[in-house]
Protein backbone atom coordinates (compact mmCIF):
# COMPACT_ATOMS: atom_id res chain seq x y z
CA UNK A 1 0.00 0.00 0.00
CA UNK A 2 2.63 2.36 0.99
CA UNK A 3 4.12 1.71 -2.52
CA UNK A 4 1.45 3.14 -4.29
CA UNK A 5 1.09 6.58 -1.70
CA UNK A 6 4.89 6.83 -2.59
CA UNK A 7 4.70 5.78 -6.50
CA UNK A 8 1.34 8.52 -6.57
CA UNK A 9 3.53 11.49 -4.87
CA UNK A 10 6.64 11.05 -7.04
CA UNK A 11 3.96 10.49 -10.11
CA UNK A 12 2.33 14.00 -9.18
CA UNK A 13 6.04 15.51 -8.42
CA UNK A 14 7.31 14.59 -12.16
CA UNK A 15 4.09 15.83 -13.19
CA UNK A 16 3.95 19.04 -11.15
CA UNK A 17 7.55 20.62 -11.26
CA UNK A 18 8.67 21.50 -15.03
CA UNK A 19 12.17 20.44 -13.95
CA UNK A 20 11.97 17.73 -10.62
CA UNK A 21 15.14 16.52 -9.30
CA UNK A 22 14.97 13.75 -6.90
CA UNK A 23 18.67 14.00 -5.00
CA UNK A 24 20.44 13.34 -1.56
CA UNK A 25 19.72 16.28 0.76
CA UNK A 26 18.45 19.60 -0.04
CA UNK A 27 19.91 22.45 -2.72
CA UNK A 28 21.34 24.52 0.30
CA UNK A 29 23.24 21.06 1.43
CA UNK A 30 23.44 18.48 -0.71
CA UNK A 31 24.34 15.12 0.87
CA UNK A 32 26.51 13.87 -1.88
CA UNK A 33 28.65 14.79 -4.54
CA UNK A 34 26.53 13.97 -7.26
CA UNK A 35 23.87 15.69 -6.35
CA UNK A 36 26.04 18.86 -5.55
CA UNK A 37 26.72 18.32 -9.23
CA UNK A 38 23.55 18.51 -10.78
CA UNK A 39 22.18 21.63 -8.65
CA UNK A 40 25.40 23.12 -9.47
CA UNK A 41 24.57 22.37 -13.07
CA UNK A 42 21.31 23.75 -12.75
CA UNK A 43 22.01 26.83 -10.54
CA UNK A 44 24.56 27.83 -13.12
CA UNK A 45 22.25 27.45 -15.98
CA UNK A 46 19.24 29.72 -13.83
CA UNK A 47 16.74 27.01 -13.63
CA UNK A 48 13.85 26.81 -11.82
CA UNK A 49 13.44 23.42 -10.05
CA UNK A 50 11.75 21.41 -7.54
CA UNK A 51 13.65 18.92 -5.39
CA UNK A 52 12.97 16.18 -3.07
CA UNK A 53 15.44 14.51 -0.10
CA UNK A 54 15.56 10.81 -0.90
CA UNK A 55 17.11 10.31 2.54
CA UNK A 56 13.83 11.69 4.60
CA UNK A 57 12.08 8.21 3.48
CA UNK A 58 13.03 4.78 2.66
CA UNK A 59 9.97 4.15 0.48
CA UNK A 60 10.38 7.33 -1.08
CA UNK A 61 14.34 6.51 -1.96
CA UNK A 62 13.54 2.97 -3.11
CA UNK A 63 10.13 4.25 -4.93
CA UNK A 64 12.20 6.98 -7.40
CA UNK A 65 14.49 3.78 -8.49
CA UNK A 66 11.67 1.60 -9.02
CA UNK A 67 9.58 4.20 -10.42
CA UNK A 68 12.34 5.21 -13.32
CA UNK A 69 14.12 2.05 -13.63
CA UNK A 70 17.06 3.57 -12.89
CA UNK A 71 19.53 2.68 -9.58
CA UNK A 72 21.11 5.77 -8.58
CA UNK A 73 19.95 9.17 -7.10
CA UNK A 74 20.43 12.04 -8.50
CA UNK A 75 17.64 11.62 -11.18
CA UNK A 76 16.47 14.81 -12.78
CA UNK A 77 13.25 14.81 -14.70
CA UNK A 78 12.05 17.47 -17.42
CA UNK A 79 8.37 18.19 -18.55
CA UNK A 80 7.90 14.65 -17.02
CA UNK A 81 10.44 12.91 -18.74
CA UNK A 82 13.70 11.27 -17.07
CA UNK A 83 16.83 12.78 -17.96
CA UNK A 84 19.02 10.74 -15.84
CA UNK A 85 21.46 11.24 -13.44
CA UNK A 86 24.37 13.19 -12.50
CA UNK A 87 27.13 11.50 -15.47
CA UNK A 88 23.76 11.71 -18.01
CA UNK A 89 23.13 15.49 -16.61
CA UNK A 90 26.84 16.45 -16.63
CA UNK A 91 28.03 15.66 -20.26
CA UNK A 92 25.21 17.23 -21.53
CA UNK A 93 26.17 20.24 -19.73
CA UNK A 94 29.96 19.94 -21.24
CA UNK A 95 28.28 19.33 -24.66
CA UNK A 96 26.00 22.37 -24.58
CA UNK A 97 22.89 19.82 -24.86
CA UNK A 98 21.35 20.27 -21.56
CA UNK A 99 20.82 23.89 -22.13
CA UNK A 100 19.50 23.52 -26.04
CA UNK A 101 17.16 20.38 -24.24
CA UNK A 102 15.81 22.81 -21.53
CA UNK A 103 15.18 25.75 -24.56
CA UNK A 104 13.41 22.89 -26.45
CA UNK A 105 11.00 21.75 -23.96
CA UNK A 106 10.39 25.31 -22.67
CA UNK A 107 12.12 25.80 -19.81
CA UNK A 108 13.68 28.86 -18.73
CA UNK A 109 17.81 29.01 -18.64
CA UNK A 110 19.48 32.09 -18.09
CA UNK A 111 21.37 34.29 -20.93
Amino acid sequence: MIENAVQADIKAKVEGNPVMLFMKGTPQFPQCGFSSVVVQILDYLGVDYGTENVLESDELRQGIKDYSDWPTVPQLYVKGEFVGGCDIVREMFESGELRTFFEQKGVKVAA
